[in-house]
């Protein structure tokens, strides 16, 4: 019989686990909407021409491989950091990803993106969103888990 520690302990290491494929699927949402981009043939024109409606300089490289490193490294932190630290880390960083991919999401429609383009960032979007969602309902530090109600 399980005692009620061992309980909670499955389900840290569940929502852990749960946190670290979210992360992971909304780092594949990134790179199948740039896959599709690539394979575009007037995205990819406006790429190599830089004639888009964003210019692609060196700085802007920068930002986006910082704002993009980021999942990958959640994925790994949220197996291997303490609790409640990356609880919290999922929390805050998983609300400033989400804003980040929404401000994409809504540049997308103002300047009317090609519909793929909006089906990856809304995954994108939803995997940041349940990241929030799950890190908000993981136990806290008596093991009372929210997720089980």
């Amino acid at each position: 019989k399980m005692d009620s520690n061992q309980k909670n302990a499955g389900i840290m290491l569940d929502v852990r686990i749960i946190l670290a494929a979210l992360w992971v699927a909304g780092m594949l949402s990134s790179l199948n909407g740039d896959t599709y981009r690539l394979s575009d043939p007037i995205a990819l024109q406006s790429m190599i021409a830089n004639t888009g409606p964003v210019v692609v300089s060196s700085e802007l490289l920068l930002v986006t491989s910082i704002i993009f490193v980021i999942p990958i490294f959640m994925s790994v932190l949220t197996l291997t950091l303490k609790y409640p630290v990356i609880r919290w880390a999922n929390r805050i960083i998983g609300i400033l990803y989400a804003m980040i991919i929404l401000a994409f999401w809504v540049l997308c429609l103002v300047l009317r993106s090609a519909g793929y383009e909006m089906v990856w960032s809304t995954a994108q979007l939803v995997f940041a969103l349940l990241v929030v969602w799950y890190a908000w309902k993981w136990p806290n530090s008596e093991g009372n888990s929210k997720l089980l109600k």
